[in-house]
């Protein structure tokens, strides 16, 4: 990516970000007094994440999941016991995803890119992989597209835990590095349109 296109592509994140907060800022506020009242703890978390360049950040997020259940597990199914009624609604119309926005608008993050992931997996590429590190990880991207139904899938299996590592995540290695070998501004477009049209 040219240092051109980044600028191009920064300078896009950031305007289509401060729109979309302001006009979704009530289904946001909505959904962060659900979340509050389903939890009875604050609506906003901020766990951290792997960003540019292995550098861990605070991503923001609704909160989803009961505090009272003590799951170290960062895989999540579509059956997770963790997961509350009011978590479920937020989860499935991606709700709880909105407040990455002020991650796009901050700089941690890119409307599109590689999904930021919990330490052990980013943070651990090796070789060419850590290519996928030189961008800014995205709210969207083609590997999102790939495993919109991720939970789904998860649930479907035995070991779920084993299934992510040795199935899912090389598969989005692979999407990844694809995306960033071959980055175009219409690309993100078609990512971003594919995105709202699923």
């Amino acid at each position: 990516m040219t240092t051109q296109e980044r600028f191009f592509k920064r300078s896009f994140d950031i305007i289509i970000s401060v729109m979309a907060i302001i006009s979704l800022l009530p289904i946001i506020l909505i959904g962060f007094f659900v979340a509050t009242a389903s939890t009875k703890a604050s609506g906003v978390y901020a766990p951290y994440r792997i960003g540019q360049n292995g550098i861990p950040f605070k991503i923001y997020k609704l909160r989803s999941m009961h505090l009272s259940v003590s799951n170290k597990n960062t895989v999540t199914t579509l059956n997770d016991p963790r997961i509350t009624k009011a978590g479920r609604w937020l989860r499935k119309f991606k709700i709880d995803e909105l407040p990455q926005l002020w991650n796009v608008v901050k700089g941690d993050m890119s409307l599109v890119g590689p999904r930021p992931d919990v330490q052990g997996f980013a943070d651990e590429l090796k070789g060419e992989d850590r290519i996928i590190l030189s961008v800014k990880p995205g709210i969207t991207g083609l590997a999102t597209l790939k495993f919109k139904e991720e939970e789904v899938l998860l649930a479907q299996q035995e070991n779920p835990i084993s299934y992510n590592r040795e199935v899912i995540w090389p598969q989005k290695i692979r999407l990844n590095k694809q995306y960033v070998e071959n980055y175009s501004f219409a690309l993100d477009l078609k990512i971003l349109f594919r995105t709202f049209a699923t």
